[in-house]
């Protein structure tokens, strides 16, 4: 993935922070526009994860702090609801004249119902996602509204949003009873997938319910089991970026396969150390995927570590040889599980009286038909002529040369 940051200036005059999340060879198919939540700002867990994965199905990903927010210039009283829905509309149109109309539009909780609004007045966008969005726009005020008592409309009063503190005025609070939300989803007919975890403590799981019966079809639901509503759990933010990829293949046109290319040869792998940890993204021919390393070595664990991905070309060599020779010898073989560990495993040298460290791989296998032991064994010795398994145990003479 790569990342520019981005200063955009909206109607008000106002510099928005910004970054642009790009495909590894920046050539994205289409383009999504992020919002984040109250009070949030585009550097959450969750806007970084759900990009990111939105990446990897091809997406170029913009999100934003909203005016008053995050790095973006003017005051928190500035972001009340329309605002933030003119801030959409603003960044829409620097993406329509800097790099591409987005197509799809991504919120999450307050942001998920600016995005609708935004949605209903832009024609370039297809589809809208939203996660942990709330039914009515006035939600938002259970937050602050037993905390605002001022003697004129126009007096700024200080306030205490999820222990932070903001300092809002009249005309802030009574924006948000301006619109009908779910008379906007209703009109907006266009493909709307809808998240919500259903323990939400924030918005309540009914919230989901009444925007999903306001929409027309095509719409679609996807419960977050016991996702919280910031989703910060990793895994969560991750699921919900991939889902949302995979969904919206089905109401964007097909485009032309953009990819690394591999220069002929049979796969490339490319890392951006400037923009990522160690996230590497593999392409082959027509296939791509994602190495990193886990999170205890600091990694970002978006994909297989190196060795996993060895372990997993064994084991489906494996498996494939096995099948192979079943299907010839008329065996009820009819599943296979291959197991493989690698790890370090030392050796006493005699003569040199010192430790030496080996590669151990460790190959267990399940058989599942109508064997009997004799067939089974005849198996496990037929494993370790896979084409894989013969590299890994003779001499590889490696020809590594730099190119420009």
């Amino acid at each position: 993935m790569s990342r520019t940051k981005l200063e955009i200036t909206n109607s008000k005059g106002y510099a928005l922070n910004a970054y642009l999340d790009l495909p590894a060879d920046q050539k994205p198919s289409h383009y999504a526009l992020f919002a984040h939540c109250f009070t949030c700002a585009s550097n959450s867990n969750a806007a970084r994860n759900i990009s990111h994965a939105l990446t990897q199905h091809g997406f170029g990903v913009l999100r934003f702090d909203f005016t008053g927010l995050g790095n973006s210039e003017g005051e928190f009283s500035d972001s009340y609801f329309s605002a933030n829905v003119q801030d959409l509309l603003d960044v829409n149109e620097y993406m329509s004249a800097k790099f591409q109309s987005p197509s799809l539009l991504v919120g999450h909780s307050l942001g998920g119902a600016a995005v609708f609004v935004a949605a209903s007045k832009l024609e370039n966008v297809k589809a809208v996602a939203t996660i942990g969005t709330p039914a009515h726009i006035d939600h938002v005020k259970q937050h602050f509204s037993h905390q605002f008592e001022a003697d004129h409309p126009d007096d700024p009063v200080k306030v205490d949003i999820g222990g932070r503190p903001f300092v809002i005025n009249q005309e802030f609070v009574d924006d948000f009873s301006k619109t009908d939300l779910p008379k906007v989803v209703k009109g907006l007919k266009k493909p709307i997938l809808i998240f919500h975890a259903p323990f939400d403590k924030i918005v309540s799981i009914d919230n989901a319910q009444q925007l999903y019966q306001a929409a027309m079809h095509p719409k679609s639901f996807v419960s977050l089991n016991d996702a919280d509503h910031l989703l910060s759990k990793r895994m969560d933010s991750q699921y919900v970026g991939d889902v949302i990829g995979a969904w919206v293949g089905r109401y964007f046109p097909p485009q032309k396969d953009k990819k690394l290319t591999t220069e002929g040869e049979q796969l490339v792998g490319h890392l951006n150390l400037l923009e990522d940890n160690f996230t590497t993204f593999i392409q082959t021919d027509k296939h791509a995927l994602v190495a990193d390393e886990p999170t205890s070595v600091g990694g970002d664990d978006f994909g297989p570590s190196p060795y996993e991905l060895l372990g997993a070309s064994l084991a489906a060599c494996t498996a494939m040889t096995l099948k192979l020779y079943a299907k010839r010898k008329k065996w009820d073989l009819e599943e296979v599980y291959v197991y493989i560990t690698h790890s370090k495993k030392h050796i006493e040298d005699m003569e040199e009286k010192e430790t030496v460290f080996l590669d151990h791989i460790s190959k267990k296998m399940k058989f599942i038909g109508n064997l009997s032991r004799e067939q089974k064994q005849r198996l496990a010795e037929i494993a370790s002529k896979c084409p894989v398994h013969r590299t890994l145990t003779s001499e590889v003479v490696f020809d590594s040369e730099v190119i420009d």
